[in-house]
């Protein structure tokens, strides 16, 4: 197939055209809003155990949900992902696109109106494979829709740097929902400020009460939740109108397109490619799941927020007023238990905002940390060859930083942690740009969509994901006199330094990319 036949091409040596530029948008706020919908969960998970399962940080009870969480969607997203760049190759790269986006925008909406941890789960399940299936089907489109090297790397790259700002808005939206829930101004970057908005209420449709009832009908991670609904829409709007991949549909219309085989993936010639990049995207994973993603479960633990906390909640919910619940409580014939959770669940409304507020402005941090390291990589990409030496530049110093900002930053102070957390988000989202870059190369146009599958989902979100319940099992049985936040963080630090130094270890067998995006020999 010669260059020609791709109705793009004209524009190699100029500058982007006006399709182009709409296709690089929309692939933007993709990967943006792929990355919102995945970091709602360490935002939201404290608050949403404590709520709907009266569930304590530090008890069996809360690790194991902890890891049901994490890791069940990421099972789902992972199985459903690879079917999902099986599709990709087999029907197409924007139909896959379009509806993958239209599931995980519904299922997010639908998540904030949990009555259960088991709905929670479900929900997030489907949120999951959504996006699972959505980077995958990107990743191959945009591959495939430039194919001068130079432009292709740079669009690659620039609009996955586009994931972090996903990660910013999303503890934007945290802490905005944060603080309207509290009735004040809601904070956004570099001090400004917008003024307080009364929430409607969140509640279940009368046909829908079997499901159960809203405890906190004006929750903030609830919000959160319901959020991702809201950039999803010009994607769905705007997205089924933009061209397909003209080298994958030329090949489909010509009948000479081979059918895409997940045995085909351990053929000789691509065995080696195949198991070390699932291997080392679980370590890219796993580095962020197991560290990075508990960042918010380790901020309640640091002894400023805890002050605030005590002083917040002496000021709001005083002991003569906790005597008066307890007395009514007592007085209306309620357990002991259910006086307990009431009171509970007073104090939480306090210290539950207080606790997301802190934790969104060291996300922020992280966020605005990786999305500079993508951008680093993009420019990086084009002028480094080898994909080794340019995965090297960010594991090494990872192998040093990583530790100190868990171990020493995450046990001190929220302004130490703040300030680790960026370059902790440098370092490790980098890779993810890393990933996708190298990937569309890897493998023939084919296997291109199962092969970036099977290391993204398999690797990525089935067993590097796991590792964010591998902290939090490991921190409830450290022998150490610590807070359970505590003992996340020095687990944390210990799971990003054995996971930075297997990646390490693994580039030395990771091939160089070997097919052509646009060849014809496959």
């Amino acid at each position: 197939m010669s260059s020609g036949a791709n109705p793009l091409n004209d524009q190699r040596k100029s500058g982007l055209s006006t399709v182009q530029w709409l296709i690089c948008i929309m692939a933007a706020i993709g990967f943006a809003f792929d990355i919102y919908e995945l970091l709602m969960l360490p935002l939201i998970a404290r608050n949403a155990l404590l709520e709907l399962g009266n569930i304590r940080p530090g008890t069996p009870e809360f690790t194991y949900w902890i890891g049901m969480l994490f890791y069940i969607p990421a099972f789902a997203g992972g199985i459903f992902g690879l079917l999902g760049g099986y599709l990709t190759d087999r029907f197409g790269r924007r139909l896959v696109l379009t509806w993958s986006i239209l599931l995980y925008a519904i299922a997010a909406f639908v998540a904030g109106f949990s009555t259960s941890l088991p709905m929670l789960l479900v929900c997030r399940c489907f949120v999951f494979i959504g996006v699972c299936v959505e980077f995958v089907a990107a990743i191959a489109w945009l591959a495939e829709l430039f194919p001068d090297r130079a432009q292709r790397e740079k669009v690659l790259g620039f609009t996955q740097a586009f994931s972090s700002f996903g990660g910013i808005l999303v503890a934007i939206s945290a802490g905005v929902a944060a603080a309207w829930s509290r009735g004040e101004a809601a904070p956004l970057l570099f001090g400004l400020t917008i003024p307080a908005v009364s929430l409607p209420a969140i509640q279940l449709p009368s046909f829908l009460s079997f499901l159960g009832e809203i405890q906190n009908s004006h929750a903030d991670w609830r919000y959160t939740l319901m959020s991702g609904l809201i950039p999803a829409l010009p994607l769905i709007l705007i997205r089924p109108f933009l061209p397909e991949s003209p080298v994958w549909e030329q090949k489909r219309k010509a009948g000479v397109l081979k059918r895409p085989s997940v045995a085909a993936l351990f053929a000789p010639d691509l065995r080696r490619t195949t198991i070390v990049t699932t291997l080392m995207f679980m370590c890219s994973f796993g580095a962020a799941f197991g560290a990075i993603q508990q960042m918010p479960q380790i901020v309640p633990g640091l002894p400023d927020v805890q002050q605030e906390i005590q002083a917040a909640t002496s000021a709001k919910f005083t002991d003569d007023q906790k005597a008066t619940l307890i007395a009514s409580l007592n007085a209306a014939g309620k357990s002991e238990e259910e006086v307990k959770r009431a009171v509970m669940g007073e104090s939480r409304k306090i210290a539950g905002p207080i606790e997301m507020a802190r934790a969104t402005e060291a996300t922020k941090t992280q966020e605005i940390g990786g999305l500079i390291g993508r951008f680093v990589l993009a420019g990086l990409a084009v002028v480094v060859i080898s994909r080794r030496q340019l995965l090297r530049i960010f594991l090494i110093p990872g192998l040093i930083v990583m530790p100190l900002v868990f171990a020493f930053a995450g046990t001190t102070s929220l302004s130490y942690l703040e300030f680790g957390m960026f370059f902790a988000g440098f370092l490790t989202v980098a890779q993810f740009s890393f990933w996708g870059n190298y990937l569309p190369g890897a493998y023939p146009l084919h296997l291109r969509g199962t092969g970036e599958s099977f290391a993204a989902n398999i690797g990525g979100r089935m067993l590097g994901t796991c590792f964010a319940g591998v902290t939090h099992w490991l921190a409830l049985v450290l022998p150490i006199d610590a807070g359970p936040a505590t003992k996340v963080a020095y687990v944390a630090a210990g799971v990003a330094f054995v996971l930075y130094l297997a990646n390490f270890i693994l580039s030395f067998w990771l091939p160089e990319p070997q097919f052509d995006h646009h060849a014809d020999a496959e």
